[in-house]
């Protein structure tokens, strides 16, 4: 097989052929993968959630993962978030001509070793080949299809006043390991994406509790935005423990440099948890149980007052209105 990808990759001969063998059904082979049109799956009864996802993360490669585990993980959490299981992805690919094949090789592997520990299928999916400099390097849209656990139901209307905020870690490590990745500001700092599948968090809490209202993953604009979200969508307001927010010390440090907030940092493995104060002691002993949720903690709760607003209670006593940012603080994210 060539070394890089070329138009004829995509033309749907033979060339096109020997990449679905021997890179995405090498990877990708279960059950329910096809070489139709469209895959057949076994489905529940009840309500389902889909959603779809679009990944052009620059570098497509990053410390802790690459486009290709974003790709999953973003997509399974969406589908976690609504209170569902993740099954059954499909995948489409736009590749830039001139590509590695071993980069592309990686990519794949990536996405089924994520795609085996979320416990999903891989089912379907479509190749592209764009011209030298139509794409960078590579695009990836995933789209994911999950049952609805029966008694979950959650949204980001549903936020009450009395109810706690969790997050599921330290914030804004994605963000940051992407703005380190490019290099622009020469900042040597040990930071690693916090990119991970969710949905086994997710079923952990609501094995629990059902009595959960928002579940959110903390994506492009960070914790910051999606609390900003759903002060809007409920109609209430925010009050945020600044001492209580875990940030790592890298990231601080870096944020500290570059003159950043921490909560607008993207996340790809954090969940904004919002529940009432009689479930979250409980909830919180959930999450600790299982991996990349170990850190969960409470940072605030939310109010009848400042409907709309973000209120920070700062370590000195002193409350101040989070400031929402304007423009693109890090394009291309994920």
């Amino acid at each position: 097989m060539e070394d890089v990808i070329t138009l004829a990759h995509g033309s749907g001969g033979v060339q096109t052929n020997k990449l679905i063998n021997n890179i995405f059904k090498k990877h990708f082979d279960n059950p329910y993968l096809t070489a139709d049109d469209a895959a057949v799956l076994d489905v529940a009864a009840g309500k389902v959630a889909m959603s779809t996802d679009g990944f052009i993360v620059s570098p497509y490669e990053f410390a802790g993962g690459n486009i290709g585990k974003l790709s999953i993980c973003g997509t399974v959490n969406d589908i976690a978030c609504m209170g569902a299981e993740p099954k059954y992805l499909t995948c489409a690919m736009v590749i830039e001509e001139g590509f590695p094949v071993a980069k592309l090789d990686e990519i794949a592997a990536a996405m089924a070793k994520t795609a085996k520990e979320a416990g999903v299928y891989l089912v379907a999916g479509d190749t592209k080949v764009a011209g030298k400099g139509q794409v960078d390097k590579i695009f990836i849209t995933t789209t994911g299809f999950g049952s609805i656990i029966e008694g979950a139901k959650t949204s980001g209307a549903f936020a009450k006043p009395g109810d706690k905020i969790i997050v599921t870690g330290d914030i804004g490590r994605h963000g940051c390991t992407i703005l380190l990745a490019r290099n622009e500001f020469k900042i040597d700092a040990d930071v690693t994406s916090d990119c991970a599948p969710l949905n086994k968090n997710v079923k952990a809490m609501l094995d629990v509790t059902k009595d959960i209202h928002v579940i959110r993953d903390a994506t492009r604009g960070g914790v910051g935005t999606v609390l900003y979200e759903i002060a809007g969508e409920s109609n209430v307001g925010i009050s945020l423990d600044q001492e209580s927010i875990p940030v790592a010390d890298g990231v601080r440090g870096v944020c500290g440099m570059l003159g950043l907030e921490p909560l607008y940092l993207a996340c790809e493995g954090r969940l904004v948890v919002f529940a009432p104060a009689s479930e979250a002691d409980s909830i919180l002993e959930a999450l600790r149980a299982c991996p990349n949720s170990e850190g969960a903690c409470i940072i605030g709760e939310v109010t009848e007052e400042n409907k709309g607003k973000v209120v920070v209670n700062t370590a000195v006593g002193a409350k101040t209105m989070l400031s929402r940012p304007s423009g693109e603080l890090l394009p291309r994210i994920c």
